[in-house]
């Protein structure tokens, strides 16, 4: 039987419906709790570690703006490109498309939970950098700090709130909070390579200051803005149980049926809670 722009359409509402049932069925089922992380403390940190940043390298990196090296500024230029926003959420965007137009219910269960799991993942990335995007956004034009290069015009704290002009919206930077958010992501996915993934999203968030688009205290702000975003997120996804579980004392935990690998979607010898965890995530992904 062909396939209908008609039928097509009829399944992408109809999955997009049993989205929606499933995650209002597990928000009302699953109470709100998330475990105690001390949000206050962490804040006060964030902006004392800006306001230090503000005191002691904005006004340096402003007067060395121009001056760094020609080689190293191209260098940074380069990898500056991994910080748009748009890399991350346009393929989550694609991902969630296609997993939309997918008839689930002809797939077999290894490829059904791998789907489910790059759909999840998908959504995960679009709501952590997506949200946190749209409020840096909302943040850097309402505050309207001038950018770096017009230091010797206007210092580095000349505000032109709501001019809504990209010259002035350098606060806070945008780029910085999508690595802040892809930080958050492999943190709650690989707590063990932490480190790592912070030696490289705050190195490609860095290079706004190289470039001249960003002051260090920019940087700084919009790498714990989108890194709390992403915790947030992910605090919402083990609640609802996608990707994560709970736990009542520190970040969601990573289940051991998420896998984004082929191979690697269906494993013998699982423990309880694994099985457990697995026939959860098929009644989900089956779409009643």
């Amino acid at each position: 039987m062909p396939v209908t722009p008609r039928a097509v359409f009829r399944r992408s509402l109809g999955n997009f419906r049993d989205t929606m049932r499933i995650v209002g069925r597990r928000f009302a089922v699953r109470p709100a709790n998330y475990p105690h992380i001390p949000w206050a403390v962490w804040a006060l940190a964030w902006v004392l570690l800006t306001a230090a940043v503000f005191l002691r390298l904005d006004r340096a990196a402003g007067i060395l703006w121009g001056e760094w090296p020609r080689g190293f500024v191209h260098f940074t230029e380069f990898f500056t490109v991994f910080g748009l926003g748009g890399w991350y959420l346009i393929p989550s965007a694609l991902l969630l498309l296609a997993a939309n137009l997918t008839d689930w219910r002809s797939l077999s269960r290894r490829s059904l939970m791998l789907v489910y799991n790059w759909t999840c993942f998908a959504f995960l990335v679009l709501g952590a950098t997506g949200l946190s995007g749209l409020t840096v956004n909302l943040l850097k034009y309402g505050i309207g700090r001038a950018r770096p290069i017009y230091f010797n015009n206007l210092g580095d704290l000349s505000l032109h709130p709501f001019a809504m002009d990209a010259r002035f919206a350098s606060f806070p930077s945008g780029h910085a909070t999508t690595m802040g958010a892809v930080f958050g992501i492999l943190l709650l996915l690989f707590p063990k390579r932490w480190y790592v993934a912070l030696a490289v999203t705050s190195c490609i968030a860095s290079t706004r200051v190289f470039v001249g688009a960003h002051y260090p205290s920019d940087t700084v702000a919009g790498f714990g803005l989108g890194c709390a975003f992403a915790i947030v997120c992910g605090l919402v996804f083990a609640r609802l149980g996608f990707i994560f579980r709970r736990t009542s004392t520190k970040l969601p935990v990573r289940k051991g049926t998420f896998s984004l690998l082929p191979l690697a979607a269906v494993k013998p010898n699982r423990s309880a809670r694994e099985r457990s965890e697995r026939a959860e995530d098929i009644v989900a992904a089956d779409r009643p």
